[in-house]
């Protein structure tokens, strides 16, 4: 079928749609595709199939993206099927309510390998962290399961000038990821604004590898370290005591490589919780990195309650970090940290 006829039919029927149909909740289905769906590409469809054969409505993800019209009101799901698909993507702030779906993260890739110095052809100038990024969500109320976001540029010694190299980024409120990679070294996930949940899902990186002023929970994640000195898992940009964000790390599970901290204080009122995780010895001892300005120390909200693991001993962090109560913690273990009663329906 042609593009352009797909094209006019999608919008066609996402049009026959009332805003109310949409809802304002995430829910498991917004992350599914029903069993067949990707091999019966009816023309009364809101599933858009992307497929590198042309067996599909697209063979790009960004084509695909393009066919979902500005403004739509409704559930879209684009399903992807297995391939490494090596472009850069974009999801505006104008097209809300939209699904990717892959088909299990070690066959539905999209890669690309944009560094923070490389130059735009048409502008000649730096892309900078911001435009690194391989996907950019900047819509509100997006999804994605079952897929490997990956950022392929090679790896650069920690802290390296221009090196930062995003895999994704996260700009849109209201977003939920479910079993998902996110793959790359240097600030490997943008977490930048808006309020987020990420569930089951792999990021790896070397240094401030999740990273941004984003209110977000990870929970039941594995973060993967890659470093080959020294790293550190969170740079919370949080710049203001009365802004809601920081990053909350729940049940996850920390392996892999390096000399770690637990976070870095990026903004002068950074915060990062950790609860219930599992820390493996590759965490400095003292846990915790004022980024070189004493004055955050009174400032930040480090803590940690009830972790495990060889690295979760808390007898010689620093002295500016908190080992919370319950009471104290409670606040940033469940959904309720990212109003998720207000949009998740899980």
């Amino acid at each position: 079928m042609a593009t352009g006829v797909v094209l006019v039919v999608v919008v066609a029927v996402i049009f026959a749609v009332t805003a109310a149909d949409a809802g304002e909740f995430i829910t498991w289905d917004d992350l599914s595709i029903p069993a067949g769906a990707g091999e019966r590409l009816t023309t009364v469809t809101t599933t858009i199939v992307v497929s590198p054969d042309g067996t599909g409505h697209s063979r790009t993800v960004q084509g695909a993206v393009d066919m979902v019209p500005d403004g739509n009101s409704r559930r879209i799901k684009i399903l992807i099927k297995p391939g490494i698909y090596r472009e850069k993507v974009r999801v505006p702030i104008t097209k809300p309510f939209v699904s990717l779906i892959g088909m299990g993260t070690g066959r539905t890739v999209i890669t690309w390998h944009s560094r923070a110095s490389d130059v735009d052809a048409t502008t000649g100038r730096q892309v900078g962290t911001f435009d690194s990024a391989s996907v950019a969500v900047e819509a509100d109320y997006f999804c994605a399961s079952h897929i490997t976001f990956e950022n392929s540029a090679a790896a650069a010694a920690a802290g390296a000038v221009g090196q930062q190299a995003v895999a994704l980024r996260l700009s849109g409120d209201k977003t939920m990821l479910y079993r998902c990679r996110i793959l790359g070294t240097q600030d490997t996930l943008f977490d930048n604004i808006g309020r987020h949940y990420l569930y089951n899902c792999d990021i790896q990186g070397s240094i401030d590898f999740i990273f941004g002023n984003a209110r977000t929970l990870y929970q039941g994640c594995t973060l993967h370290a890659v470093a080959t000195s020294y790293g550190a898992i969170a740079a919370s940009q949080r710049s203001s005591p009365s802004e809601e964000s920081g990053f909350s790390f729940v049940g996850c599970r920390l392996t892999g490589s390096g000399m770690l901290y637990l976070g870095r204080a990026w903004g002068k009122y950074s915060r990062v919780v950790y609860s219930y995780c599992d820390l493996s010895g590759i965490i400095v001892p003292q846990g915790w990195s004022d980024w070189g300005d004493q004055s955050r120390t009174k400032t930040v909200l480090f803590g940690e309650y009830n972790c495990k693991g060889p690295g979760a001993s808390t007898k010689q962090r620093v002295p500016w970090s908190r080992t919370l109560t319950y009471e104290e913690a409670r606040p940033f273990i469940g959904r309720s940290f990212i109003n998720g009663e207000q949009w998740l329906k899980l």
